[in-house]
């Protein structure tokens, strides 16, 4: 169902690619194609929770993303760490991780509160008081949703 990295040379060691996915600052999520023919992405913001293997995410109860989840749950969700051009070689260092999973929008008030705490933690530590009060008032209009993750792919070029 997925290909092989092409250079296996360059595939990133298992705990390098937990490192990137808990630590990098936001990621690019790619919808598949849009009602205009286009391909959809955005950058965003997300929390990885490894016990699950799952990323979440927090956004608006409405929107382009969630009716492209919609049409088609199939996603990917790729993460940069490190990058170095290197000009007089012509060439770039880097390491990049994909991750290919089912979004699920349908969660739970217990499981929309762990996303939005894990975004806490990441984002916001030492806030987490005020957040809980934050996400009450905020709670109709926010809306969460996770990526199972069915597949990885990482590459570094060290």
């Amino acid at each position: 169902m997925f290909r092989e990295v092409r250079r296996q040379n360059r595939v990133l060691e298992e705990e390098r690619i937990t490192e990137l996915l808990i630590n990098s600052e936001y990621g690019f999520l790619s919808l598949g194609t849009s009602e205009n023919g286009y391909a959809y992405g955005i950058p965003i913001s997300y929390a990885y929770e490894e016990e699950s293997n799952s990323l979440y995410f927090h956004c608006a109860p409405e929107g382009q993303k969630l009716d492209e989840i919609s049409k088609n749950n199939k996603v990917s969700f790729c993460v940069v760490g490190k990058t170095d051009p290197i000009a007089n070689q012509f060439t770039t260092l880097y390491e990049s991780v994909i991750a290919f999973g089912d979004a699920v929008t349908n969660l739970s008030d217990d499981e929309k509160r762990k996303a939005l705490r894990l975004l806490v933690k990441k984002y916001s530590a030492g806030f987490e008081e005020i957040a809980e009060q934050y996400m009450d008032k905020s709670w109709n209009r926010t809306s969460t949703f996770k990526i199972e993750i069915k597949h990885i792919t990482a590459k570094a070029k060290y």
